[in-house]
């Protein structure tokens, strides 16, 4: 039952009318109690919309609470003017009928009072206005404080369903909230002052670490690129996001059977996630992938060479094993208007940035699955050809293994006079039977395995190794991150760019390199009248320090500069560059040859690997030198690699003895060391050089350790605390960070942005 402060009378006295009120202190009115048989609903009441929670759901919520806010209500007159004792609701309409629906389903007696504010029937302030205040003078629960009160009532024990059945919200929501709890409560209070969206902190959840949480926020805050994306690839720059064709072959199940963990967070929805464990996760797919190739060097090859990820490169100097086909007429058309139409998608869909349409990504897995079976059918080797020949065990975009097969290596090619004396007929072609199944013989029946079948070389990625797992490479060996190698290319990108430009003849060059392999080479066609698209790549702003680099700033400038001179009418820039000065459009030339440049390495490129290495020879031509604008320092290079490449890279700058030196310290002030080190020595990482200019560091005819002599610790001078007291009694006690106790471990160098551990 509702309580409610009796009235003394339904005609208790409304409010009295604003106009006549004095001057003076507000006073509230008190809410009265009238029968709710009395009251009905005002056609005043702007809510016609029903949004967010139903009516029964409120009727429910007001049988367990009770009502917690009063009516707004009106005396209802007759034609005299005079109240007749009932009332309208101008504000509180959902209550009402939330109220109404009790009484209609019998858990509400009619003549219940409910506490109403009763305002005078000629009050100055319409009932109109009433509604429209009530409705929109009010505030939703922020989320933080929502968090709060699901929080204390989890921690009194009431469960996620209960909660969200009190409140009349799903249990992800619920969920979502409740695993605020594990943000740094820094970072909450900063979302409670406004300083970031929700979207942004629920993003923080990825990862349970609060120190690193708040390590993110404040380098991304620095940088100016908060959102919820860099949020969370700044956090999971180590992982393998669920989509990666590694992942979709592994399978999430086999993955955490290994012992692995997909991270969520509260973005996250069914199939979604990343693979925390990246070594485990190439370690598995690496043996799955050698076990598909397994059952590949059963159709009799030479050699089988397994890896997650092929380069085209790696087929360059091979022989392609002619073929047979005995697909029929009709099957050969087919099977050649397949290929067209796949590569007329390809050319419509294949360079967008955005998700291709549904209906075009299931037209193009058709294509690929009827392209396939085809194929299959259309390579009919020699037994004598497969003896020689190879084949490429990969994965394709899906995850799923996709095999090259019939490629000869030049020392697998047979002599001429071998040719000559072991002529004779090798009988009928084997066909390719599919994977796991023997080949059948042109006559039907199965033919008995060839004898290379059992000395099939397996490989992985390209070197031999057993089928086994392979073992971790070492330290120094092992390649930077895919978030690394986009940061070092952009810079190489943007020095190039600049080089360009200032290099008009070999911007000359290099447009017209880029019109004959599309005009006279392979015929691609472009948007343009002269078939040819240009377009300058976006760098990713969120590399730390490219806002400061300067090629980037002077190539700003020259466009800015360039961008004032052209006319503002489109139409009329023809007409201006045919009246331009030969030298000013021959700079204006280089400068957009220069802004075309894209040699920036990112995850997922579609375009081909001999774009990015056309990338170097355009180096190599314009004499790119890295060193006049980029120098390793432990930000932006050694203290984001293993510890094995920084001695590898102080080796290689300052020589054996100084590395050695090195070998004890922690990661971080190994990484200070070292920036120290080859400040000045011109020493640069391998993808920051260019073919043709010289990478010898600065270390003259006359320095021992270029001639393997060893050096003082004076000579390579290197600080006191590394080069050891003059006598014993001048002996000190180690720093902290060297005497190896409650320093920070190895690879927490705290820095501003994330530590790519490779």
């Amino acid at each position: 039952m509702i309580k409610t402060k009796p009235a003394a009378k339904i005609t208790a006295k409304p409010a009295a009318r604003s106009s006549t009120r004095p001057a003076g202190k507000i006073v509230l009115t008190e809410a009265v109690g009238i029968p709710f048989d009395k009251l009905s609903l005002s056609q005043a009441n702007v809510r016609r919309i029903a949004e967010g929670m139903s009516i029964e759901d409120l009727a429910a919520d007001i049988a367990h609470r009770g009502l917690l806010q009063s009516l707004s209500v009106r005396p209802i007159l007759d034609e005299a003017g005079q109240e007749t004792g009932r009332y309208e609701v101008p504000a509180g309409g959902r209550r009402f009928r939330a109220l109404e629906h009790l009484v209609a389903s019998g858990r509400m007696a009619k003549t219940v009072k409910v506490p109403c504010i009763v305002r005078a029937a000629d009050s100055a302030i319409s009932a109109t206005e009433d509604s429209i205040a009530e409705n929109a003078m009010r505030e939703a629960l922020h989320p933080l404080d929502q968090y709060r009160a699901f929080k204390a009532l989890a921690d009194a024990g009431m469960g996620h369903a209960d909660i969200a059945a009190r409140f009349f919200v799903s249990e992800k929501v619920v969920g979502q909230r409740l695993r605020l709890a594990g943000i740094s409560p820094d970072l909450l209070e900063a979302y409670g002052a406004g300083a970031m969206t929700l979207e942004c902190l629920m993003a923080f959840s990825v990862s349970e670490d609060h120190a690193r949480q708040v390590q993110v926020w404040e380098a991304l805050k620095k940088r100016g690129v908060v959102s919820n994306w860099s949020i969370r690839q700044t956090l999971t720059e180590r992982t393998v996001s669920v989509g990666d064709p590694r992942t979709l072959f592994v399978g999430e199940e086999a993955y955490e059977a290994a012992g692995g963990t997909v991270m969520k967070d509260l973005f996250t929805e069914r199939g979604e996630g990343w693979f925390e464990d990246a070594a485990l996760l190439d370690r598995l797919a690496e043996a799955k992938l050698a076990e598909f190739g397994e059952e590949v060097a059963k159709e009799g090859w030479k050699w089988i060479e397994v890896s997650l990820a092929m380069m085209s490169s790696r087929v360059y100097g091979l022989r392609v094993l002619p073929t047979r086909s005995d697909l029929t007429e009709a099957e050969q058309v087919a099977y050649e208007a397949a290929l067209a139409e796949r590569e007329q998608l390809d050319e419509d869909h294949g360079y967008s940035t955005e998700e291709w349409p549904a209906d075009v990504a299931h037209r193009m897995a058709e294509l690929e699955r009827d392209i396939a079976a085809f194929e299959v059918r259309a390579s009919i080797y020699d037994p004598a050809d497969i003896a020689i020949a190879g084949a490429f065990v990969t994965l394709d975009y899906t995850g799923t293994p996709k095999v090259r097969r019939g490629y000869v290596r030049p020392e697998d090619e047979p002599r001429a006079e071998a040719e000559a004396a072991g002529e004779q007929d090798v009988g009928a072609s084997v066909q390719l039977a599919a994977i796991g199944e023997p080949a059948a013989s042109p006559a039907g029946s199965v033919a008995a395995p060839a004898p290379a079948v059992m000395r099939t070389v397996i490989t992985i990625g390209g070197g031999a190794a057993p089928v086994a797992p392979a073992a971790e490479p070492e330290e120094a060996e092992r390649p930077l991150t895919e978030q690394h190698r986009t940061e070092l290319t952009t810079y190489r990108t943007m020095a190039l760019r600049e080089a360009l430009a200032d290099d008009p003849g070999a911007a000359f060059i290099a447009v017209l390199h880029a019109m004959v392999i599309r005009v006279i080479v392979s015929g691609y066609r472009a948007a343009s009248c002269l078939e040819i698209s240009t377009s300058s790549a976006r760098p990713d702003h969120s590399v730390q320090g490219l806002d400061t680099f300067r090629p980037a700033g002077s190539l700003d400038t020259r466009r800015e500069a360039w961008a004032r001179r052209l006319p503002a009418d489109h139409q009329a820039i023809w007409d201006f560059l045919v009246d331009l000065a030969l030298d000013s459009r021959t700079e204006l030339f280089a400068l957009c040859a220069g802004l075309s440049v894209n040699a920036m390495h990112v995850q997922y490129d579609r375009r081909t690997p001999e774009a990015l290495a056309h990338g170097d020879k355009l180096a190599a031509l314009v004499g790119l030198d890295m060193t006049r604008d980029w120098t390793p320092t432990a930000a932006n290079y050694f203290g984001r690699v293993t510890k094995g490449k920084i001695l590898a890279a102080v080796r290689e700058a300052k020589g054996e003895d100084t590395a050695r030196l090195l070998e004890g310290l922690k990661k971080g002030d190994m990484a200070r060391e070292a920036e120290r080190l080859i400040a000045a020595t011109g020493w640069l990482p391998e993808i920051m050089r260019t073919t043709g200019i010289s990478t010898e560091v600065a270390r003259d005819a006359g320095d021992p350790a270029a001639a393997g002599e060893p050096m003082a610790a004076e000579e390579v001078g290197l600080p006191e605390f590394l080069s050891g007291p003059a006598a014993e009694d001048e002996v000190e006690a180690l720093p902290a960070f060297l005497g190896g106790e409650d320093g920070p471990a190895d690879g927490d160098y705290d820095m501003g942005y994330a530590i790519a551990a490779e």
